[in-house]
């Protein structure tokens, strides 16, 4: 019966159980990235964040605490030295546990555990879409402002021809009003004067 069973026990005796976990968590500190069934990660998530968490305060007493669960001067000094550094934005979650299927042996689920901001790999990837999406949008607009600006250029450039085609037009318009108007001011001149020719000959008859 499952009677007030919070944890997996994992086959073992309490001290068992926690010699094992503080081993794991040493190792995974020490060495970043461990091997092993997917049973033994989950209980060593549980075990480790937390003292990860613990580290960020470097005391003291936090130093005593973590120490009394790793046993292990080392792993406690890379713990506050560099990890803590390391994860010191991040709010949880430090660990990654990803599965590689069964072992052989005796059929157990494996698994692949890790500190999450060790993984270089990842990072990088990460690094490069943020840079290709951050460059794409940056292409986007230039593209839209280049295309926005060609475009009042190009009216502009059409409204300044239109001015230019009325003037060549009122220009000509005015020449040819100026062209004709001697001409009329000729034939008013010619057309009085023979009147008042034909005047002079009616009085002489």
């Amino acid at each position: 019966m499952r009677h007030r069973k919070s944890f997996n026990h994992l086959g073992r005796t309490s001290s068992h159980r926690k010699a094992m976990l503080s081993n794991m968590a040493s190792s995974l500190i020490l060495h970043k990235r461990i091997t092993t069934t997917v049973a033994k990660a989950k209980a060593l998530r549980a075990y480790v964040e937390p003292l990860i968490t613990k580290a960020k305060d470097d005391t003291t007493h936090s130093r005593r605490v973590v120490f009394s669960y790793l046993q292990d001067k080392d792993a406690v000094t890379e713990l506050f030295r560099e990890i803590s550094k390391k994860v010191g934005d991040r709010p949880g979650g430090y660990t990654r546990i990803l599965k590689l299927g069964n072992r052989q042996g005796d059929n157990a689920d494996m698994a692949f555990m890790e500190l999450v901001d060790y993984n270089e790999n990842l990072l990088a990837e990460k690094e490069s879409k943020a840079k290709k999406a951050k460059t794409t949008r940056r292409r986007r607009g230039g593209k839209k402002k280049t295309e926005t600006a060609t475009s009042h250029t190009e009216q502009g450039n059409e409204s300044e021809i239109e001015a230019k085609v009325e003037g060549t037009v009122n220009s000509t318009e005015e020449v040819s009003d100026t062209s004709k108007s001697p001409k009329t001011d000729v034939n008013d001149s010619i057309d009085n004067s023979t009147s008042k020719e034909d005047d002079k000959k009616n009085t002489d008859q």
